[in-house]
């Protein structure tokens, strides 16, 4: 099994369970060492809970990259699950010891933090893996198949969305940790709604279809009084190849729990998928009848190591994680027979510090062009 360590992600912490959860699923990584927390109590507490080795519990992240690079059984690879503004700093300690890198997103809180950590990584010649789940659900990387197969035709409309509400009110001035550090711009960035759930509808968006996006023209909102950032993201986007679309990420839409949703339209038909329903693809092929596409059923021509059980028993986030890390795994074996960390995510469909990176520029774009009162904004600054 690979020898895993975590950065964050002890007691009371969401994301870092689901991390854990899914490394588990295939049996082929072992949690043996984490930073689990700064404050060393809870860190310990932390790491008893989950059977690692005192001596393996650390409340410095750096000391933790030194120690276990010394050891014979160290870690193999890192995730990092803290708040944002930890991500830089976390993934740059760990890449300089030569131990692969699993980032929850966004990669850092800053653009400039993006760019110098791509260097890094290059440098490093170890794995970075920007953990956008939901691009590893069978049924998204069925979409992306098909829009390369051609059955849309040429891209004409993206739409994507991603709907909440737990934040209709102030939750952050309670005790609720997760509402209180996404609305902290020191822990968080300056992006609230845009960094924390806009960056999956983006990404997935940019994953489908396969453009790249050039511009946009973004307005943001925070409607909650008092909240530092933003709660509701509105967008219009302006893809290569003369594509359009519309983003639409809110935290304060009353009854929606967790709507992702992406539809992709083209000269041929077009395709709709929902993170709520996420088994099922719906294809529109112009001027036929609808069809229902269903992970490992009638229809379904994605890979099989991302399905683990029959058709019609229900797959989704935490088999998504799963079947990100499951790849991982794939190439932290490949990369210790000696193939380059960049060949084996080359040939990979994981989400890279590139994805990172295009995802900074993503958030500084629609930020510029807000506070421009939604002047057309370049990705890039081109």
């Amino acid at each position: 099994m690979i020898r895993l360590g975590m950065v964050g992600g002890g007691q009371g912490a969401f994301i870092g369970a689901v991390h854990r959860i899914a490394a588990r699923i295939d049996g082929r990584f072992q949690l043996v060492a984490g930073a689990l927390s700064a404050n060393p109590e809870r860190a310990l507490a932390s790491a008893k809970q989950l059977h690692i080795s005192p001596e393996r519990s650390y409340s410095d992240f750096k000391q933790m990259a030194i120690e276990e690079a010394k050891r014979e059984d160290g870690i193999q690879a890192v995730t990092i699950v803290t708040p944002n503004h930890m991500h830089y700093p976390a993934a740059k300690a760990f890449l300089e010891q030569g131990i692969h890198v699993i980032c929850d997103k966004p990669m850092t809180s800053s653009l400039a933090d993006a760019l110098e950590l791509a260097q890094i990584a290059k440098r490093s010649e170890v794995m970075f893996v920007l953990t956008h789940n939901y691009s590893a659900y069978p049924m998204v990387r069925q979409a992306r198949a098909m829009v390369e197969n051609g059955d849309l035709g040429n891209i004409r409309v993206i739409q994507a969305e991603y709907a909440q509400d737990w934040l209709t009110e102030a939750s952050e001035l309670g005790d609720n940790k997760q509402a209180q550090w996404r609305t902290d711009p020191k822990r968080s960035g300056p992006a609230g709604c845009l960094g924390d759930i806009g960056t999956h509808a983006y990404h997935l968006a940019r994953f489908i279809s396969g453009l790249k996006l050039e511009k946009v023209s973004a307005d943001l909102t925070s409607f909650v009084e008092g909240r530092q950032l933003d709660d509701n993201v509105h967008s219009m986007l302006r893809f290569e190849k003369g594509a359009k679309g519309m983003l639409w990420s809110s935290q304060v839409a009353p009854g929606n729990e967790n709507g992702l949703k992406v539809r992709i339209y083209g000269d041929k038909g077009g395709l709709s998928w929902e993170q709520e329903s996420p088994n099922r693809l719906v294809f529109d092929k112009f001027g036929s009848a609808q069809q229902i596409l269903t992970r490992g059923g009638h229809g379904y021509t994605g890979s099989e190591h991302l399905v683990r059980i029959p058709a019609g028993h229900p797959e989704g986030y935490l088999e998504g994680f799963a079947n990100l890390y499951n790849e991982i795994a794939d190439g932290i074996e490949a990369c210790a027979t000696g193939k380059l960390a960049s060949d084996v995510l080359n040939d990979s469909l994981l989400p890279t510090v590139s994805d990172g990176v295009d995802g900074l520029e993503f958030i500084q774009a629609i930020l510029d062009s807000s506070e421009a009162d939604g002047r057309w904004t370049s990705l890039g600054g081109a």
